[in-house]
């Protein structure tokens, strides 16, 4: 039996009534476009000498092309994370359905389409909307192009925004009826009437605004420029939606912090924290009580983070433009500010620098292998500070949003090796599948790893796997917990 024939029979075990019933209907978008030595790299982690040890090639194969897939596409669940130390869990629910129903209301689309939001039922501060899609909408004569980063906040339930247009009709108006498509390799002049380049469609939308007003202006554009009426993925936007109550945040994101578990009073360090979501969950579950230091290499990321924290309500949270590499001070009497003595942290949470080879909806990359290779080093040039700067009996978390053995299962076997005093913990909650083999760990080790798969939600079946699916349709992601003995 092919690959391809594998992969048929894996989509049609998914249970009717999800968003994606099988392959074909997946395939709305194509894979996601890699050049060929990063390709070929990527295979070689899914079908490395130990996998084939404990699956059939046809198998990892088959693992590794439903990865590519489920890539281009967005997750089937829209996570929000709710700011319970404000409100209730059920007062927020209730809040944030009354605004998505106004948001109805005033649409501009003839079809309304009701709006579920359930709450996750391990994670107490998660709020789960479904996403329906791909839909059967029907591409338009007239056309806009956006980059594929604007593409792909579109499939996630935004509108395009001024700044992502990088062409449009000669003759747009305000009000016309326009298709949406995305750029897929960045190669669309701005400014441009048409473009035959590799694109994709992701929706039909309203023009708010002319082509005068995009491009031919002094000042650069903002705000609105297409209000998307038929999204090919439907989910609600949040733009200005309870801002202080309800967070958008990747579900593996969210569960970082649980895995954490900070307590009130506790001193703990985020040392990749912009733009500050994680940070601000932390200082949320200990009660804005104690200190949440969050670094940061670059300045408007800084403030990124501070300006969170004054939406969330949020005052234990000091922020600091720092390399966090450097964070480790040779003198123990200094306190104020990075560097910081040894063991100065209860907690640490290294959430690193990534390839990022995990987030989606992603259609396509230019990178080439060395960058995607690049990452390692500068990660184990973090850990050697997390570690010192953990207090003994503390706990680090190391989390990435990319697919990789060596970012994530060949970190912690090398971590474990060069740092005696830390040992893996297990994991609460625990929702991701366990590690991937391939890095020289244990089986008692690979499962006290957290690895979000998303090409094992095509696995799921039944009533019950509704539930877990929004456990492991996320992005892809990676966690392991370390205790400092």
């Amino acid at each position: 039996m092919s690959c391809d024939q594998a992969s048929d029979v894996c989509g049609s075990k998914i249970a009717q009534g999800t968003q994606r019933q099988n392959v074909e209907e997946m395939s709305v978008f194509p894979k996601i476009s890699l050049k060929p030595e990063v390709a070929d790299f990527l295979k070689s982690v899914f079908v490395n000498k130990e996998v084939l040890a404990a699956v059939d090639h046809q198998v990892a194969e088959c693992r590794f092309q439903k990865l590519l897939t489920c890539l281009s596409h967005p997750p089937s669940y829209t996570c929000v994370r709710a700011s319970t130390h404000l409100a209730p869990l059920e007062e927020i629910r209730h809040k944030l359905g009354e605004e998505l129903k106004k948001q109805q209301m005033c649409s501009s689309s003839a079809e309304e389409v009701s709006v579920q939001i359930l709450p996750h039922p391990r994670i107490p501060d998660v709020l789960l909307l479904p996403v329906d899609g791909p839909r059967p909408v029907e591409p338009l004569s007239s056309e806009v192009v956006v980059d594929a980063q604007c593409g792909s906040a579109v499939l996630r339930g935004a509108h395009v925004f001024a700044p992502g247009i990088v062409a449009s009709p000669k003759f747009m108006k305000t009000g016309d009826l326009v298709s949406v498509f995305s750029d897929l390799e960045g190669k669309c002049t701005r400014a441009a009437t048409s473009f035959q380049g590799k694109r994709v469609f992701v929706g039909n939308g309203v023009a708010q605004m002319d082509r005068f007003s995009l491009f031919c202006t002094d000042k650069p554009a903002k705000g609105i420029g297409v209000r998307m009426v038929e999204p090919l993925y439907q989910s609600p936007s949040f733009d200005g939606v309870l801002p202080s109550l309800a967070f958008l945040q990747n579900l593996p994101s969210v569960v970082v912090g649980h895995v954490l578990g900070p307590r009130p009073g506790e001193r703990i360090l985020d040392m990749c924290a912009a733009p500050g979501g994680k940070t601000s969950h932390i200082a949320a579950l200990m009660g804005d009580q104690g200190e949440v230091v969050a670094l940061d290499r670059i300045r408007n990321k800084i403030d990124r983070i501070r300006e969170n924290a004054q939406m969330l309500h949020l005052r234990s949270i000091t922020a600091y433009c720092f390399n966090s590499t450097q964070a480790v001070s040779s003198d123990p009497a200094h306190t104020e500010g990075p560097p910081f003595p040894p063991e100065s942290f209860d907690r640490v949470l290294l959430d690193a620098p990534c390839s990022g080879l995990g987030q989606r909806p992603n259609m396509g990359t230019t990178w080439g292998l060395k960058e995607i290779c690049s990452y390692q080093p500068l990660q184990r040039k973090l850990f050697h500070a997390a570690v010192r700067l953990l207090k003994k009996g503390g706990v680090l978390v190391y989390s990435t949003c990319t697919v990789t053995l060596a970012e994530n299962e060949e970190q912690v076997a090398w971590a474990l090796e060069t740092f005696p005093c830390l040992t893996l913990q297990p994991q609460e909650p625990h929702i991701g599948a366990e590690g991937m083999l391939g890095a020289g760990l244990s089986p008692e080790q690979l499962r006290l790893l957290q690895r979000f798969s998303p090409e094992l939600s095509w696995e799921q079946t039944g009533t019950t796997a509704l539930s877990r699916r929004a456990d492991s349709d996320t992005i892809g992601f990676f966690i392991a917990k370390f205790l400092k003995g």
